[in-house]
């Protein structure tokens, strides 16, 4: 997801990512508890809370980053991977407790983010477009107040790629590996025509719901992350693509081969695995949990196969 969520539940179908230009998760109405086992509020001050759900024991942690809007539950349900418009259910091979079976692994309602049912989290609500680096700040003080350790697994999906990279490039010493589901690449700026960028960005803009929801400030973030330092090179990483074909529906033609090639770059920049045979559409981590879960396990072995030697 990168703009704001649409107004009613969201869902990953091609149709509703072009409409709501959020790229946004599966969504269903399935109660609020059915996704909360674990989950406790954290105080990250100045008045702010999120609320964070860890499960699992193990290192290295996996800190799970939901795409724009999205809160934790994106990670705890799973769709019909034959009917990705169908609703969300909450089950135990969803990414999050797939993870918990083999190490700690974390989640979190980043503020201004709505649960798979379109209700509001019980995060604080922000205020105004959300760069990466806010997203990095929040997360940082999310972790130190809940008392996790590093060294963590950043995994993002979608926006949340853009906040997992530009920590793992500000936070080296805490970041063990990286994992991006289908995620934004700061590359489409480049892949993108001009005027299909200019019209995506006028439209996440527009499309503003205000009242506290978070909203991804794109061009922000990509100078956020180019002013970085690079990736470590020796960092454990794989990028994972959709490949059913959706659309940005921003005009000039199809947007699909430019978000390709944008994941190609990203790919080659993070010196990462790049998978492409997903067999799922832009919500890998809900049609296809299994196979995120095992990229994740197969980083999480790297780390800990490097920690022994």
């Amino acid at each position: 997801m990168f703009g704001s969520r649409p107004v009613r539940a969201r869902h990953v179908s091609a149709t509703v990512v072009t409409l709501s230009l959020a790229l946004a998760l599966c969504a269903g109405a399935v109660p609020v508890a059915a996704a909360d086992d674990g989950a406790r509020p954290v105080d990250i001050g100045g008045g702010r809370r999120v609320t964070l759900d860890c499960r699992g024991s193990g290192s290295p942690t996996v800190v799970l980053v939901s795409g724009a809007g999205g809160a934790s539950d994106e990670w705890t349900h799973i769709v019909d991977a034959a009917r990705p418009e169908s609703e969300p259910k909450p089950d135990p091979s969803a990414v999050l407790p797939e993870v918990a079976r083999f190490t700690r692994v974390c989640a979190y309602d980043r503020p201004g983010t709505t649960r798979l049912d379109g209700t509001p989290n019980r995060s604080t609500p922000v205020t105004g477009p959300t760069t990466a680096a806010a997203g990095v700040e929040d997360l940082r003080a999310t972790l130190a107040a809940a008392g996790e350790h590093p060294p963590y697994v950043l995994v993002g999906a979608s926006w949340g790629a853009m906040i997992a990279s530009l920590y793992a490039r500000v936070e080296p010493a805490r970041t063990a590996g990286l994992v991006t589901v289908d995620g934004a690449s700061p590359f489409l700026k480049d892949t993108l025509t001009p005027a299909q960028w200019a019209t995506w960005m006028d439209k996440i803009r527009s499309a503003n719901p205000g009242q506290g929801l978070e909203t991804p400030d794109y061009p922000a973030a990509v100078r956020e992350l180019r002013a970085a330092p690079a990736p470590p090179r020796a960092l454990p990483a794989v990028v994972l693509t959709s490949d059913r074909p959706w659309d940005l529906a921003v005009g000039g033609g199809s947007t699909w081969p430019a978000w390709l090639a944008a994941q190609r770059r990203l790919a080659e920049e993070l010196r990462a695995r790049h998978v492409t045979d997903t067999d799922s559409g832009h919500g890998i981590a809900v049609e296809r949990p299994r196979l995120v879960a095992r990229e994740i396990r197969d980083v999480v072995e790297q780390v800990r196969a490097g920690q022994e030697r």
